[in-house]
């Protein structure tokens, strides 16, 4: 049993899905589950008809689906050769879903809304990936997995019930490849006890195929990309950029927690529990090595790695009345950032100050400070970057950070981070 994910990129054209169809027959006698995300910029744009919903532009917003709608469906026609095909229908449903969420007046959360509108990409994608592998031998079940993933109602960035779930890959998903030894389902999404529709937090369809391969007990878990491989560096940003053959999930968490986009944070653990190798493989060209992540890798094999986050906030915090920022201080502060969800990505505490670098947030910025206010006195610098370079060297740093101006810095033997403005 293999557990295969194919991200939006994969499937961006009619070509790419074709050449998806070419990977997967490849590998004629495994058992496959594959998980896949919705195709290219499918997710943007339906966050678009999210936020035109919330705002009550509903007509921008019944536009922007009717876009989403006719770009699926003119994909699903050249790859099954026009729309007599039982597929038409079940596309057809999905919006029909949709649009009832459209005709309501939003009344809940904008969080609630974002989860019922947006993980219809992953859910026509893999309809359609999975009626194109069967009118081309690829025999497949295609299964909602809102069906098997039960969670809690913590809607964009929902956890799940391992156990419920567990029983449900148990009872439902296992039997599958008794029919078919391909089974096509979604990531990134999931459902509450109540049937609502929730997603697992932005880049989530990696952490579904490890959370499948934990409870499958899969042989290993591949992530096939439009890159060769791991980088040491997103070579949209920086020139000269390495592959990594093999790497410890150690490693890869340290680079997910610090802002690389290449791994989701939480799909580690549930491979490293059960000691599942994790392959990052070019869907371009399948037959490169691409990168091994395991429990052990040589570190002195590694070169440097870079991250850099852009986009970024400084929130310096003074006590009003120039009392110490001591334990009993930063146990408020941690309090606030923690009910309010804003990931401290650096700090810095000084004697009468505490310095943090975060995401740019808007909605949840104004509401830090609006409460950080009450207590403290807030100073506030936008339009930043934090770099944070592993196994750095000397003369790459200079070369780097060459031309800004360096805010805070923290240095480690193993690492360094600096937040800068150009």
């Amino acid at each position: 049993m293999k557990v295969f994910k194919f991200g939006g990129a994969s499937l961006e054209s009619v070509e790419r899905i074709r050449q998806v169809a070419q990977i997967v027959q490849s590998f004629p006698d495994e058992k496959l589950l594959i998980v896949i995300s919705a195709m290219a910029k499918t997710t943007n744009e339906l966050e678009k008809v999210a936020q035109n919903y919330f705002q009550r532009k509903r007509e921008i917003a019944a536009q922007l689906l009717y876009n989403v709608e006719q770009q699926h469906v003119n994909v699903a026609e050249a790859l099954l050769g026009g729309r007599e095909h039982p597929l038409f229908l079940q596309l057809q449903q999905f919006f029909t879903e949709a649009e009832w969420t459209l005709g309501e007046k939003p009344i809940r959360t904008y969080d609630y809304y974002y989860d019922q509108l947006v993980g219809l990409g992953e859910l026509l994608s893999t309809a359609i990936v999975s009626a194109y592998f069967n009118t081309v031998g690829l025999n497949n079940t295609w299964l909602d997995v809102r069906d098997i993933f039960r969670t809690d109602d913590n809607f964009r960035d929902a956890n799940i019930d391992w156990a419920y779930t567990q029983k449900q890959v148990t009872e439902k998903v296992v039997p599958l490849f008794k029919i078919n030894n391909i089974v096509i389902t979604q990531g990134f999404i999931g459902s509450t006890d109540q049937n609502e529709s929730v997603t697992l937090g932005r880049e989530g369809s990696d952490y579904s195929a490890a959370v499948f391969a934990n409870m499958l007990d899969a042989e290993s878990q591949t992530i096939w990309k439009d890159v060769e491989g791991l980088k040491n560096a997103d070579p949209k940003l920086f020139p000269n950029t390495v592959n990594i053959p093999e790497i410890s999930y150690g490693e890869v968490i340290e680079m997910a927690y610090y802002g690389a986009q290449v791994i989701h944070p939480k799909t580690i653990k549930p491979l490293q529990n059960k000691q599942i190798p994790l392959l990052v493989k070019c869907f371009l060209n399948k037959d490169l090595p691409g990168t091994v992540i395991k429990e052990e890798a040589d570190v002195k094999q590694l070169p440097p790695i870079i991250v850099l986050k852009k986009n970024q906030v400084l929130l310096n915090i003074t006590s009003k009345d120039y009392s110490f920022i001591t334990e009993d201080k930063i146990s408020d502060i941690y309090e606030i950032f923690h009910a309010l969800k804003v990931k401290i990505n650096l700090m810095q505490n000084g004697a009468i100050n505490f310095s943090c670098c975060i995401d740019n947030n808007p909605e949840k910025i104004e509401l830090l400070i609006k409460t950080l206010h009450q207590s403290f006195k807030i100073v506030y610098n936008e339009g930043l970057e934090l770099l944070t370079v592993r196994y750095y060297q000397t003369g790459l740093l200079e070369e780097l950070s060459n031309g800004h101006t360096i805010l805070l810095e923290q240095r480690s033997p193993a690492t360094i981070q600096r937040l800068w403005k150009k």
